[in-house]
């Protein structure tokens, strides 16, 4: 029977709405429900509620100024925007697209699509903890590279990209970077001028705002074809009446993190140590995903030999406990994770793991029920799996 105890570990799936965020929302329905385009005192009030919360998401990755913030419905659309937008308007400079083996699918497939449009795509591979290789990249950066994308963390594996570097070098052949920050936004600062991004992906649900609200961070001077066209909305960017109660929440958001992010990062990662050790410690034949130290505050993904990610979350599901296998947005396919793949792992070993994404309301005392829970679900497990050594069943 499952148990009535609820602990929720699955927070690069979604995170719950801040209840200060929802506060904060709530005034737009009742009072800020103008168009923020019309000129009367209705649009008006809206539209500085609008710009107000721009200001909050430029604040947060030290934008240049806040009109570099284009609002999205959310990081999908902020990829497409960027890959596509950036490609498009300036195929005259050249037709060639880097990125690495380890992005999101909402990257990877905006990049296959241009493959079909005269775009030339290159991947970069990473080492075992998922680091993109700095040597390859700067071999694949022939003169027609328009645009480099590569993300900030990885989600999976919680591996920290060099960003600094990478801009570096990808500057050194005047091409464009775009960086995917939906997994490390609210959790590890971001500056998007010390660390020459040109165009940066937020998610506002990724740090505990409202769904269906992103943002698209353009540095002034870059070039991008929109994807939408309509009324010419967020500077021609982004056509369409703006969300302005989920922007506000956004703002709020990112206002948040901007004043919590250090006490909380560091609370996540004494959180994160301490059920990584539990984790591995205790069971035989047990690997960590990604770095250990250089990764995200809030990421525990791990392995274990012989026994399947879906058994063990099926089991920790039944005992209260919500965590993840891989990418929410790879679940429903059968096969293993890409980005365990592009680190070295064979098909058997990706299928062997876990995820746990800690947040806000996790404590201590759940990641100890995690951990006392864990021997128990992996041994009999393997004990059921035709691949499992007879030492380890007796």
């Amino acid at each position: 029977m499952p148990t009535a105890r609820r602990i929720y570990m699955d927070h690069s799936a979604g995170k719950p709405v801040d209840p200060q965020v929802t506060e904060a929302m709530q005034p737009c329905d009742q009072s800020f429900y103008g168009n923020p385009s019309s000129l009367h005192q209705f649009g008006q009030e809206a539209r500085q509620a609008l710009e107000e919360a721009r200001t909050k998401v430029a604040e947060l990755i030290n934008a240049e100024r806040k009109e570099t913030i284009i609002f999205t419905s959310g990081a999908t659309e902020s990829n497409n925007l960027a890959i596509k937008g950036v490609a498009y308007r300036n195929k005259d400079r050249g037709n060639r697209i880097i990125t690495s083996s380890v992005e999101h699918m909402s990257v990877v497939n905006p990049v296959k699509y241009l493959t079909t449009k005269g775009f030339e795509a290159v991947l970069v591979p990473v080492d075992q903890y998922g680091f993109v290789s700095l040597k390859e990249l700067g071999k694949e950066l022939a003169e027609k590279t328009v645009l480099v994308s590569i993300v900030y963390a990885n989600g999976e594996i919680g591996t920290i990209e060099p960003i600094k570097e990478i801009s570096q070098i990808v500057h050194s052949k005047n091409a464009y970077l775009h960086v995917d920050a939906t997994a490390a936004n609210g959790q590890v600062p971001i500056d998007v001028q010390s660390e020459g991004i040109d165009l940066l992906t937020l998610s506002s649900n990724d740090m505990y705002g409202p769904r269906g609200v992103g943002a698209l961070y353009v540095k002034d001077g870059i070039r991008v074809e929109p994807m939408f066209h309509g009324g010419g909305q967020e500077r021609g960017l982004r056509s369409g009446t703006e969300n302005a109660a989920g922007t506000v929440g956004f703002g709020k958001a990112a206002e948040i993190a901007r004043k919590e992010m250090q006490t909380e990062s560091e609370r996540l990662i004494r959180l994160r140590d301490r059920l990584i050790k539990g984790l591995l410690q205790p069971i035989p034949y047990s690997f960590l995903n990604g770095h250990q130290t250089r990764r995200l505050p809030n990421n525990a993904s791990v392995r274990y030999s012989f026994i399947e990610g879906e058994s063990m979350l099926l089991s920790l599901d039944m005992m209260g406990v919500a965590a993840s296998s891989g990418s929410a947005c790879t679940a429903k396919t059968l096969e293993p994770s890409h980005v365990l793949l592009a680190i070295g792992l064979k098909h058997e070993e990706a299928h062997g793991s876990l995820m746990f994404t800690l947040g806000k309301q996790n404590s201590e005392e759940e990641v100890d029920y995690v951990i006392n829970l864990m021997p128990d679900i992996v041994k009999r497990l393997r004990a059921m799996s035709p691949l499992t050594p007879k030492e380890l069943k007796q």
